[in-house]
């Protein structure tokens, strides 16, 4: 995947190539499909959790994979997906970072965009909307959550070692999440 096509800045590119995400996709492309094949969206979601935990490093990996882990468990056995299996993965991935990061959110972390994000997908398809219009929804709330990690001091992570002065700065945590919500509304 060249990351340019995902229309995201410069930073955001070169942060997720050294988070080994181009590492990921090397293993994805060669390795996950034939894998893949003939599987369970559970098990897809458990195996690409598992490929996270071993190629990215620091602790988006670790948080990442255990999110999608979560995922595989909650949908284990489905071989189609409905719109509210978005709401199930969304719960899985916040429990996910939750159980993995010992974190809540406020704490600027990647949960201040994902669990505004599950809320709005959630009250939207309670609402009757499409599965499009829910996931437009989600990013939309994801995004005010990063704008909010601007406004708080980071608690967790190497970014709660600069106190103060992590305040102004988004969460990289939230803004990945926040991306790849985008990348999937996109593609649904």
């Amino acid at each position: 995947m060249n990351y340019s096509e995902l229309n995201v800045p410069e930073q955001i590119h070169k942060a997720v190539e050294r988070m080994g995400f181009t590492e990921m996709t090397e293993v994805q492309e060669k390795a996950i499909p034939p894998m893949m094949e003939g599987k369970d969206i559970g098990t897809m979601l458990k195996t690409t959790g598992m490929a996270l935990v071993s190629t990215v490093g620091g602790a988006s990996g670790p948080l990442y994979g255990t999110a999608f882990m979560q995922a595989g468990k909650a949908l284990a056995g489905k071989t189609e997906l409905d719109a509210q299996d978005l709401v199930t993965i969304l719960d899985a991935f916040v429990a996910g970072v939750q159980l993995r990061g010992k974190s809540v959110a406020g704490e600027k972390t990647m949960l201040d965009a994902m669990i505004p994000a599950r809320d709005a997908v959630k009250a939207a398809l309670d609402a009757g909307k499409s599965a499009k219009e829910a996931l437009s929804d989600g990013v939309a709330a994801a995004e005010q959550g990063v704008e909010y990690t601007k406004t708080i001091i980071a608690t967790k992570g190497r970014a709660s070692y600069l106190g103060e002065r992590s305040l102004g700065h988004q969460d990289p945590g939230a803004t990945s999440f926040t991306t790849m919500l985008r990348v999937v509304a996109e593609h649904v």
